[in-house]
């Protein structure tokens, strides 16, 4: 892909969108605007209150999440089954002041899992899990201008 083709994508939208699911949707989108920033972009309910879809929205990156639901989608995605489990994903969320966002995190009772360090191929980074045990990784390094 030509360089100018390429920033005119990365510029003006996400074209990978990571999904998750949680036990507690609606106290998961509070916490995550909370604790790393994100906005709230559409938030669907369902009759009985709990988060049907959610989007969330952080620069011109998103994440959606629900409720976990007993559907043919629910069935393939859970969240971790305990709150120090192993995950098989986790996104990478590009922050101007990662040291700032950390101190954000901390507050709002971020679990650490990798604390902040400069990396030896660029950039400044640390992960974490949310309340129900997702990891998030927070950095400066920007694959799109590096080298």
């Amino acid at each position: 892909m030509a360089d100018n083709a390429r920033d005119e994508i990365v510029h003006q939208f996400a074209t990978i969108i990571p999904t998750l699911r949680y036990r507690d949707a609606s106290a998961a989108v509070d916490w995550l605007c909370q604790a790393f920033g994100f906005e709230k972009h559409l938030v669907v309910s369902n009759d009985d209150g709990t988060i049907a879809h959610a989007e969330l929205v952080f620069g011109n990156g998103m994440v959606m999440l629900g409720a976990v639901r007993e559907d043919e989608f629910g069935r393939l995605q859970q969240p971790p089954s305990q709150a120090d489990g192993v995950v098989t994903q986790s996104p990478y969320i590009l922050v101007e002041d990662v040291d700032k966002h950390y101190e954000r995190a901390v507050a709002a009772g971020a679990q650490i899992v990798m604390e902040l360090k400069d990396q030896d191929y660029g950039g400044r980074d640390y992960s974490c899990r949310d309340p129900e045990g997702h990891v998030w990784n927070f950095g400066t390094y920007d694959p799109w201008n590096a080298g």
